[in-house]
């Protein structure tokens, strides 16, 4: 299941019902004291069994004692057991609401000296008319009693099964008059509960103000949510889990220390990821200790954070695919400690983590390097109207100002260069050919060094609100370049030509737009078709190279679902695509020569960019 909405009321600051949408990927920003560790802590209040709000945590502006958090559900499983092993659906036994998704609520009662749960919720379309609204509160013999109160034929009906009970009542019905209603889930309708949280995601909390031992959440909390994601997965043969846990974990930090051995090779041959079994809740733990068994608590901060970032790069490459439940990340500053470049790779691995379908990233900020870095859709201003904070939405344009007014976008002193690019995806390629270039020496700069180092800063402008984060470069007498992708072939203009051609005229500024349809055109089709002869594309400069590799993907694979089938499912094609530009513009990118270049850039436009950019970052 994935989570689309967190609703919170009466909570802390949020005394009135606070809406807030979500996607895979969410960046909240704001001031201090803005509201945005409270959602992160509602969440954990809600997925956590033993979790419970204090009795302070109450909004001191209501006279109301009750807290309620509520979260809806998409991507929902399709048969749920709640009848011994008889199946059922939610949409069958009225538990969604009016849109199709499954919104559940907890009610605290925080007037009580030890606060408690009091009551789980579905807030659902569900039936009002008087005898057919408790059906999910009433056990096998009540049912039958039921339908034969209401003179409901059972004859064709296995009546040991409640579900089948309740559809012949609910049929008989003349008008139901569904209305969006609390339904009680306990007695009966209890089973309901127990099956639906087996498939809530697994929610994983990492705060900024961790304490400094090796054995608390921030360098055990990611290892543990591994755990608990190989344990669920395993839930009917846990004879068996302990093994394959053990395994699973010892490769997730084995993954960890090489990963930080790119970064760090002192400290990750200093490293020993060691497994020990505990209870079943605990069932394992990682020491990271060096050779003479230093703890990782006697490291500096920013050696401690590099642990965590490091999970999450390598929990980014592991496979994920076919997990029973989701797995939510939700991590309050993540770039605390770290120097800009981890800061820049830490976007790079939680960007690729979304990329698993069941995992889901939220991430709170202060730093506009990090905040810019992520595509605008990405983004929620967490501000206070009054004394009641609102989330909204970074897709809007009155927002965005906000957003870009909140954070700003000063640069340090270091900053020589702004390059304005779509997306992540053309980061990547900027970068990985730069660098080919650079190696081969051409008199062309590696992009990613000077990143790097902070001369250069890459600014993704997320397409339509471009102009509003170009705005904010004005005045700091800084360089700017922009490259946008033609999209549009002749006689059409380029997808954003009014924007190219607006900027152009600003002082300090050069725009380009690709002659090719976008930058994967400028991937030579010999380097994919040596791993996938199936590849159909032949260097056009108008072909949909994403797509036509995203097909030669799905060809090679044992998938009996044909391509045409694929195209019919809108999401699932955008995912398939969304994969291959990431694939392309990593993997297949760094595959190019500069010979492969000249061939399919005969125009010689990217090594113009990158001369141009590079006498920009010399002066």
């Amino acid at each position: 299941m994935k989570l689309k909405q967190l609703k919170i009321q009466n909570f802390r600051c949020y005394k009135d019902e606070a809406i807030i949408d979500l996607d895979d990927l969410v960046v909240l920003v704001g001031r201090n004291d803005a509201g945005k560790s409270t959602l992160f802590d509602a969440l954990s209040i809600f997925f956590e069994d033993k979790a419970t709000p204090d009795r302070e945590d109450r909004c001191v502006h209501s006279d109301d004692t009750s807290v309620r958090i509520t979260c809806v559900f998409s991507d929902l499983p399709s048969r749920i057991v709640i009848d011994a092993q008889h199946t059922t659906d939610l949409a069958s036994e009225h538990l969604l609401n009016v849109e199709g998704l499954l919104e559940i609520s907890k009610i605290y009662d925080c007037n009580l000296a030890k606060p408690k749960l009091t009551r789980v919720v579905a807030r659902a379309n569900h039936p009002t008319t008087d005898k057919y609204n408790d059906l999910l509160l009433l056990n096998n013999s009540n049912l039958k009693q039921r339908a034969r109160e209401l003179g409901v034929d059972l004859s064709e009906v296995n009546q040991s099964v409640n579900s089948e009970l309740r559809q012949a009542i609910w049929s008989c019905a003349d008008d139901l008059q569904e209305r969006p209603s609390d339904v009680e889930i306990k007695a009966e309708a209890d089973k309901i509960w127990a099956q639906l949280k087996k498939s809530l995601p697994v929610y994983a909390l990492f705060r900024a103000d961790r304490p400094s031992t090796d054995q608390d959440a921030e360098a055990q909390d990611p290892m543990k949510a591994a755990v608990k994601e190989a344990i669920r997965a395993q839930k009917d043969t846990l004879d068996q889990v302990a093994a394959k846990v053990k395994d699973e974990v010892q490769e997730i930090a084995n993954r960890t220390v090489e990963k930080i051995k790119q970064m760090n090779p002192e400290l990750a041959n200093e490293l020993t990821p060691r497994v020990s079994n505990k209870n079943w809740d605990t069932l394992f733990s990682v020491n990271l200790t060096g050779d003479e068994e230093i703890p990782i608590n006697k490291r500096g901060s920013g050696t401690r954070r590099l642990v965590l970032l490091n999970f999450f790069r390598a929990k980014a490459e592991s496979e994920a695919a076919g997990s029973e439940t989701g797995l939510i990340y939700a991590i309050e500053e993540p770039e605390t400690s770290q120097h800009p470049h981890n800061q820049v790779m830490l976007v790079k691995a939680l960007e690729d983590l979304v990329e698993i379908p069941e995992c889901q990233v939220f991430v709170s900020t202060h730093t506009p390097v990090l905040a810019r870095r992520f595509n605008q859709n990405a983004l929620r201003l967490v501000s206070l109207n009054g004394k009641q904070p609102t989330v909204r939405h970074g897709r809007d344009e009155g927002t965005i100002k906000e957003i870009v007014e909140s954070l700003g976008v000063l640069p340090d002193h270091n900053v020589k260069v702004f390059f304005g690019i779509e997306g992540k995806n053309d980061i990547n390629f900027l970068r990985i050919i730069s660098r080919i270039l650079h190696e081969a020496n051409e008199d062309i700069m590696d992009l990613g060094k000077e990143e790097d180092a902070g001369r250069l800063v890459f600014v993704p402008l997320g397409g339509s609100n471009m102009v509003l984060w170009t705005s904010r470069l004005e005045g700091f007498n800084r360089p700017e370049f922009y490259l946008m992708d033609r999209d549009n072939p002749e006689p059409q203009k380029p997808k954003y030509h009014e924007f190219a051609q607006e900027v152009a005229q600003r002082d300090n500024c050069t725009s380009w737009t690709t002659k090719r349809k976008e930058l994967e055109n400028y991937i030579h089709p010999d380097v994919i078709k040596v791993c996938y002869p199936k590849y159909t594309g032949n260097g056009s400069d108008f072909e949909d190279v994403p797509e036509l590799f995203a097909q030669a993907v799905h060809d090679d694979s044992p998938s009996p679902e044909s391509w045409d089938d694929v195209k019919k499912d809108e999401e699932k094609l955008r995912g398939k695509i969304s994969r291959a530009k990431k694939r392309l513009n990593d993997e297949f990118v760094s595959k190019m020569t500069p010979c492969l270049l000249s061939a399919i850039d005969t125009e010689g436009e990217v090594r113009s960019w990158l001369k141009q950019i590079g006498e920009a970052l010399k002066r």
